[in-house]
């Protein structure tokens, strides 16, 4: 006997926007947290349950897919083994017949629940409401590329974390929905937190921070999980805390994602390797930009990933990460020669990382002895990056002490020094 299509299943997929490579992903994922293993479907298996071939899928899947679901296997058009198949899809007239008949009824239906008091159905959270939210975040971090460190860019993150909270409370929605709810609320909580790392300000990001790894616990996603922990490293880093910094960012490294994605991977290795400058193990530190490098070329680009991985993390962030290495280990020539080729695959989006990697280039030349080319280097720094962000602000401070010490009563730090007189009058 010929196997019966499940339009039950496609139906639903098609509505809430999944392929068959997603839900199988989504599955997947659905399996690691019930059996502690992630599951191996793929998007053939899918295919296989839409045209009918598997007709009951195993139990262990079977309830990972109800999980993301919401819904019984039954009620997504499966069949337990020892029933009948369905019967066959009606004829063109009975089709017709059948919707009208649904139309109505349903009008009928609609009417007396519209007149009974206090029957109204709850309101409905779908993807929909999921994907408004992330078109504002997506806003939030192009703001965050141009300005960074702001406390209002923190504000709207963590404000936009609540909003994803609330619409928890709001209505029905599926597992599916509410487990991408939380993500987003996770990944929110998680651009605060930059924010405030990018500001410096260190209690209040560990606050969002502890948000941040709640929410993503709930959600069950791997990726946003890397992202809170990565940041958490970066903190730590930025903190002088070498050896904590170590243990959050290898919390991240150790997650499956970065086994599957060697993105994932090349992001770790490359912020490790930062750690390790800050440590001064310039052994590991090497190895691990080496090993980021690596990862970084074996990625497929076509694959699917986040976008706030997307909208940052590539070759010029990588060079970033080791320019921020190399100075710290006092290696000027290395650093260098990442700065230069960090600023020359910036993307021309990314203001405040500009700003940062012109600053430190000219803290690598300073300290190799060229004291016009760096002052003439820290002068491209824009006044707004130069007084607004606390991070860029803080090096060229640091670039103006260092340059009085080396070159002092010369007309390079009288230059510098109208310079940055320009700088307090703008702001």
């Amino acid at each position: 006997m010929d196997a019966i299509r499940n339009t039950v299943l496609e139906a639903w997929m098609t509505e809430h926007g999944y392929s068959s490579n997603s839900l199988a992903d989504a599955v997947n994922r659905a399996v690691e947290q019930l059996t502690g293993r992630l599951g191996g479907l793929d998007g053939s298996s899918v295919r296989a349950w839409k045209a009918g071939r598997v007709a009951w899928p195993k139990s262990a899947t079977r309830t990972a897919l109800e999980d993301v679901t919401g819904l019984p296997a039954v009620a997504l058009g499966f069949v337990p083994r020892g029933r009948p198949s369905p019967t066959p899809a009606p004829s063109h007239q009975e089709e017709h017949d059948m919707k009208r008949r649904t139309l109505v009824g349903g009008i009928a239906a609609a009417a007396a629940a519209a007149a009974a008091p206090g029957t109204a159905s709850p309101r409905r959270i779908g993807m929909s409401d999921v994907n408004r939210l992330n078109k504002r975040f997506a806003e939030i971090i192009a703001s965050d590329h141009r300005h960074g460190g702001q406390p209002g860019i923190e504000e709207r993150a963590a404000a936009l974390a609540d909003e994803a909270l609330n619409l928890q409370n709001a209505g029905s929605a599926t597992q599916r929905v509410r487990s991408s709810l939380y993500a987003s609320g996770a990944a929110f909580r998680s651009s605060a937190m930059w924010a405030a790392i990018d500001g410096r300000r260190y209690e209040v990001a560990k606050a969002h921070m502890r948000e941040a790894q709640s929410l993503a616990e709930m959600s069950g996603d791997q990726a946003i999980k890397f992202r809170i922990w990565s940041h958490a490293g970066t903190m730590y880093r930025h903190m002088g805390r070498p050896a904590d910094a170590c243990a959050a960012n290898d919390v991240a490294r150790n997650l499956h994602l970065t086994r599957r994605d060697p993105l994932f991977a090349s992001l770790g290795l490359a912020r490790q390797g930062a750690i390790h400058g800050t440590a001064q193990n310039r052994t590991d530190t090497r190895r691990a930009f080496e090993q980021a490098q690596d990862a970084m070329l074996r990625a497929d680009p076509a694959d699917h990933r986040p976008v706030w991985l997307l909208a940052f993390y590539d070759q010029a962030e990588l060079d970033s990460l080791a320019l921020s290495a190399y100075l710290s280990l006092g290696d000027y020539p290395t650093a260098e020669y990442h700065a230069h080729r960090c600023l020359a695959s910036l993307r021309p989006h990314m203001v405040r990382s500009r700003a940062i990697t012109t600053t430190r280039l000219a803290h690598a030349l300073l300290a190799q002895g060229a004291a016009e080319a760096a002052t003439a280097t820290a002068m491209k720094v824009p006044a707004d990056a130069a007084t607004r962000h606390a991070r860029v602000s803080r090096m060229l401070q640091e670039f103006g002490a260092a340059l009085r010490a080396t070159a002092p009563r010369s007309t390079t730090v009288q230059t510098w020094t109208e310079h940055t007189t320009t700088w307090r009058t703008a702001a």
